[in-house]
């Protein structure tokens, strides 16, 4: 069976790379696709193939799908082009004989009414109108999204938000790249929406905690307006779009958009999800390594 993982030199990729492989696939059998290639020279070493994949170019694609059972398409990053770009891996993926695609979705994509949700909900809509035999795997929030809280945290001992006391079912990227290579690997799972997150949803009363104990210092949750928010980051230097986009999907949390977790991530690992206590320190170790 030959995996195709798209995107493969994004943080998402290579750790699907890495599961597929400790999960027991061969390197000959892994396809990594990417816009620049020049990128995954070093997944090329493992004697894994690299291909051009580039969303926006389909005559990458034909060739990248060619020959492959299996594809991982990991959403793109282009806001406002991505259901355009994932519709041209879709097609292809469907008239070379795909037999299993995996779509990395957002919570409750369907209904959702946070501000990224659309264009997931319309990459849903284009897997069913072309009927790629697919799994939909919406992916709640990777913890590394508040390694820059937890940094701010270390500097100023405040975590600001305007989030309430909504909860966040966030899991470590590496849990949901172990669950997708779990999903290409086995047979089945073909036609589930699998929801996804992790075991203990957490407030940022919650992250301001977490954050203190890895840290080593006191650390408090502000709890902000909607309209503090954007004046507080606005005061930094983010401009205003930036911001409001912040606020916004503060709001979501705020209604509870990212609070859900059925346990189905935990079941499709066969073990707990990382903890946000152990996730932060993980990225502490690494941001002080990199300082």
């Amino acid at each position: 069976m030959t995996i195709l993982v798209t995107a493969a030199s994004g943080h998402l990729g290579r750790l699907v790379i890495d599961a597929l492989l400790a999960r027991g696939a061969a390197p000959a059998d892994i396809v990594a696709g990417a816009r620049d290639t020049s990128k995954l020279a070093d997944v090329a070493t493992r004697g894994i193939r690299v291909v051009e994949l580039d969303y926006s170019r389909p005559e990458t694609i034909a060739p990248a799908v060619e020959g492959v059972d299996s594809v991982l398409l990991i959403s793109g990053t282009e806001f406002g082009s991505r259901v355009a770009q994932h519709r041209n891996v879709i097609e292809a993926a469907k008239a070379a004989g795909v037999t299993k695609l995996a779509y990395t979705s957002g919570p409750k994509a369907a209904t959702s009414e946070l501000v990224l949700m659309p264009e997931h909900r319309g990459t849903e809509e284009v897997i069913a109108e072309v009927g790629v035999p697919a799994v939909i795997l919406r992916n709640n929030w990777y913890t590394e999204n508040y390694a820059q809280d937890v940094a701010t945290a270390a500097a100023t001992g405040v975590i600001a938000a305007a989030t309430g006391t909504g909860r966040v079912a966030s899991a470590p990227r590496r849990d949901f790249a172990e669950a997708a290579a779990v999903v290409l690997l086995e047979d089945g799972h073909v036609g589930e929406v699998y929801e996804l997150g992790g075991d203990a949803p957490w407030t940022f009363a919650d992250l301001a905690a977490a954050a203190a104990q890895v840290l080593g210092r006191d650390v408090a949750f502000v709890a902000q307006t909607p309209e503090e928010r954007i004046a507080s980051l606005t005061s930094v230097g983010v401009d205003e779009g930036t911001a409001g986009f912040v606020a916004a999907i503060d709001e979501g949390i705020a209604r509870g958009d990212l609070a859900d977790s059925d346990g189905t991530l935990s079941r499709l690992l066969g073990r707990p999800t990382t903890p946000l206590a152990e996730a932060l320190r993980e990225l502490v170790e690494a941001q002080r390594a990199a300082a």
